[in-house]
C-alpha cells in the first residue's frame, strides 16, 4: 500500500497473519510437498500440531504411498491448467485412522505447481456417507472413483487386486440403482457437499 502509514501496514500483516492461523479450513502452505506453515484447525481435522507439522512432507497426512503419488500426480496436472483444484480424498488422522475430505488447492506459479501452494482441508459428513448404504471398504473406493482412479490405481492404492475393485463397484451400482460407472460417479459426486 504506497503511502499508508507504517502502522497500518503493520497491523494489515497482523491481521492476514491471524486470517491464516483461524481460518475455518485446515490450511498449509506447501513447498515442494513440504509443509511451511500450517493453520491451527489442522490440529482439529488431523490431530497434529503446527508445530509438528512444519517442515514435514505431506505425505504424513495419506494413508499410504500410493495416494501420496497418485494425488499428487493428478493435482500437479489439474493445476497446470487451471490455478485451483479442489477432489475429494482419503487422508489420515495422527491416529491412523482415514478420514474422508474435501481438498482444495492453489498453485501460485502454474508452470511449476508444487513450487509453492496453498491448501485446504475439510472433512466430509460421515452421515452423507452412511445414507448411501455403502460399506467403508466400498466408500474408499468410491472415493477414489470420483476422482477418475483407474481399478489398477485403486487397487496399487488399496493393496487389493483390480478384481476387488470392480467387486465392490459393481455392489456400489447395484446398491445405488444406476445402470453404469458414470451414473455411478455422477451419483457419487452429487452427495458430496461443496
Amino acid at each position: 500500500m504506497p503511502g499508508a502509514a507504517p502502522h497500518a501496514m503493520l497491523a494489515m500483516k497482523e491481521y492476514e497473519r491471524l486470517a491464516f492461523h483461524h481460518a475455518p479450513d485446515a490450511t498449509l502452505i506447501l513447498s515442494e510437498r513440504r509443509i511451511l506453515a500450517a493453520s491451527l484447525m489442522v490440529e482439529t481435522v488431523f490431530g497434529w500440531s503446527p508445530q509438528e507439522l512444519a517442515g514435514k512432507s505431506i505425505r504424513i497426512l495419506y494413508p499410504g504411498q500410493s495416494d501420496y503419488e497418485l494425488i499428487g500426480q493428478r493435482a500437479r496436472r489439474a493445476m497446470q491448467e487451471r490455478p485451483f483444484y479442489s477432489d475429494a480424498r482419503f487422508m489420515q488422522h495422527k491416529s491412523g485412522q482415514a478420514v474422508w475430505m474435501a481438498g482444495r488447492g492453489r498453485a501460485l506459479d502454474p508452470a511449476d505447481p508444487q513450487r509453492l501452494a496453498i491448501w485446504t482441508y475439510r472433512p466430509l459428513e460421515a452421515g452423507a456417507a452412511a445414507d448411501t448404504g455403502l460399506t467403508k471398504a466400498e466408500m474408499r473406493v468410491a472415493g477414489y472413483l470420483v476422482n477418475g482412479f483407474t481399478s489398477k490405481e485403486i487397487g496399487l492404492a488399496l493393496k487389493c487386486s483390480p478384481r476387488t475393485v470392480e467387486v465392490h463397484r459393481a455392489n456400489m451400482i447395484r446398491k445405488l440403482n444406476v445402470r453404469n460407472s458414470f451414473e455411478l460417479v455422477k451419483h457419487l459426486l452429487a452427495s458430496v457437499p461443496p
